[in-house]
């Protein structure tokens, strides 16, 4: 007979992945998207991941945050466990590119980012960010992915 507690069960996922109009390929395999939303899960979830062009990601950004441009990612949460998240691919890619990051590196890091906003967690006050960026750092380096946050 074992010693030993038993294993917790995993959060149950299930997850949708969208393309958005002039999006034809998801910019990385299904199952490291998988993957990575897996990581972040606390709770069980229903999730959708939607990658658009810069715009619907502007009416997106603009219609639900009074905001006219298009951002990074836009987390919508309906009830808890469910949510989609909205990750506007050309933004990423500009800003990876500016922030000297690699493209599938920023990627990761933003999915994580809208999985964890769709649990709860938010970086409105410094106490909430200290908590989110820490928790998302965490999750990053299980992937081998630098810290987001570290200054180069």
């Amino acid at each position: 007979m074992s010693n030993r507690a038993p294993k917790a069960a995993e959060p149950r996922l299930r997850l949708a992945v969208q393309l958005g109009e002039r999006v034809s390929e998801l910019p990385l395999a299904r199952a490291r998207l998988r993957r990575l939303v897996a990581a972040a899960l606390e709770a069980d979830a229903e999730l959708t991941l939607r990658f658009v062009a810069r715009a619907e990601g502007r009416i997106l950004n603009t219609a639900y945050r009074e905001r006219d441009y298009a951002t990074n990612v836009l987390t919508f949460i309906y009830e808890p466990g469910l949510a989609d998240i909205v990750l506007c691919l050309p933004v990423i890619r500009q800003e990876a590119r500016e922030q000297h990051k690699r493209f599938e590196h920023h990627l990761a890091h933003l999915t994580i980012h809208g999985v964890l906003h769709a649990q709860g967690y938010d970086h409105e006050e410094a106490p909430e960010a200290a908590v989110m960026e820490a928790r998302e750092t965490e999750l990053l380096r299980r992937f081998r992915i630098p810290d987001p946050y570290r200054e180069r």
